[in-house]
C-alpha cells in the first residue's frame, strides 16, 4: 500500500482494530449457534457466509456503482473532476484513483474499493452543479482520506456480518410466519431451533449495527481533518458540508430513500428535512460537531500550529 501525505491517525487505526476484533467474536458466536442450533445446516451457512464475504469484498466497487447507477468516466469525459483529483494526487502523493459520476441529483459522493489500486471515488451529477471548484476538492480530499487510511475496506468488511445477520432474521422470520411452525407444530425441536437461530442472527445484528455505527462516525470526522490539512482550506470544506447538507433537505423524500442505504459511505447522510436521527444510530457525527472540528483546525493552521 502506497505512502501518502494524508495525515495519520492512531485513533481511526486502534478503532479499525479493535471493531474488526469484535466483529470477529461476534461472527465466531454466529457460526457457533448454526452448529450447536442447526447442525444440518451450519455448513451450508459457513459456505454462504465466506462466499458473501469474499464476493462483498472483492466486488464491492462494481456492487456499489451498479446500485448507485455510477459509472467510470475519463479525463475526456469529465475534465475539470479529473482535474480536481490529479491535484489531490499531486499533493497527497496518493495513486490516482478510478473516478465514477452517479447521474442523480442528489448531492454527494463516496469512495468504494479494498485497496488504493482498486479505489473509486464517484460524485453525483447534483454536486456537481452545486459546489464551486473549491469545495469540490475538499470533498474529494475527504473521500480519498477514507482511501488512505483504510476505512473503506474496513467497513466493507465490517458490515457483512450484520448484512448476513439481518438477512437470516428477515428469512427465518418469514418462514416462522408463512407457516414454517404450523407445518412442523409436532415437531417443538425445530420450532426451538429456529427461534435460537433467528435470535442468534438478530443479536449478531444488532452488536455489528452498533460497532459499525460508531466506527463510520469516527472515520467521517478523521476524513474531515485529514482533507482540511492536506488541502490547507478547512473553510472549503465547512462551506460543501453546509451546502450539501442544506440542499439535500430540499430533495424531495422518494429520492432520499434510494439513497439511504448508503448513508455509511456518503460524504453527507441522504436524510430529509425535520428527520433526527439518535447519535448512537447514526452514521455521521452531526453538521454541528464536524464544522465544530474544522473551525478549530482552521484556527491551528492561522498561528501556525
Amino acid at each position: 500500500m502506497a505512502r501518502t501525505r494524508y495525515a495519520s491517525d492512531r485513533g481511526l487505526t486502534s478503532r479499525m482494530l479493535v471493531t474488526m476484533f469484535l466483529l470477529g467474536l461476534v461472527y465466531v458466536v454466529f457460526v457457533g449457534a448454526f452448529f450447536v442450533f442447526a447442525p444440518n445446516w451450519a455448513g451450508v451457512a459457513l459456505v454462504v457466509a465466506v462466499l458473501f464475504l469474499l464476493a462483498q469484498y472483492f466486488f464491492s466497487d462494481r456492487m456499489t456503482l451498479f446500485a448507485m447507477h455510477g459509472r467510470v468516466v475519463s479525463p475526456q469525459e469529465a475534465p475539470e473532476l479529473h482535474g480536481v483529483i490529479d491535484r489531490i494526487c499531486a499533493m497527497s502523493d496518493a495513486p490516482k484513483p478510478r473516478v465514477a459520476i452517479a447521474d442523480t441529483d442528489v448531492p454527494n459522493a463516496f469512495a468504494t474499493g479494498r485497496n488504493q489500486k482498486k479505489a473509486v471515488v464517484c460524485v453525483t451529477t447534483g454536486l456537481l452543479r452545486r459546489l464551486d471548484p473549491v469545495e469540490l476538492e475538499g470533498v474529494l480530499a475527504h473521500e480519498m482520506a477514507h482511501v488512505a487510511h483504510k476505512d473503506v475496506a474496513v467497513m466493507t468488511i465490517a458490515s457483512f456480518l450484520g448484512i448476513l445477520a439481518g438477512l437470516i432474521t428477515r428469512f427465518g422470520l418469514q418462514w416462522g410466519l408463512w407457516g414454517g411452525f404450523g407445518r412442523r407444530s409436532n415437531d417443538q425441536n425445530t420450532g426451538l431451533i429456529l427461534l435460537a437461530v433467528v435470535a442468534a442472527s438478530a443479536l449478531a445484528y444488532a452488536v455489528s449495527f452498533l460497532l459499525t455505527r460508531a466506527l463510520s462516525r469516527y472515520r467521517e470526522l478523521s476524513a474531515d481533518r485529514a482533507a482540511a490539512l492536506l488541502t490547507g482550506r478547512p473553510s472549503a470544506l465547512a462551506s460543501a458540508l453546509t451546502k450539501v447538507t442544506g440542499e439535500i433537505a430540499r430533495i424531495p423524500t422518494g429520492d432520499l430513500r434510494s439513497s439511504q442505504a448508503f448513508n455509511a459511505f456518503f460524504f453527507t447522510p441522504a436524510l430529509g428535512r425535520g428527520v433526527s436521527v439518535s447519535a448512537l444510530f447514526s452514521t455521521h457525527p452531526s453538521l454541528d460537531r464536524r464544522l465544530a472540528q474544522l473551525s478549530k483546525i482552521s484556527e491551528q493552521l492561522s498561528r501556525g500550529v
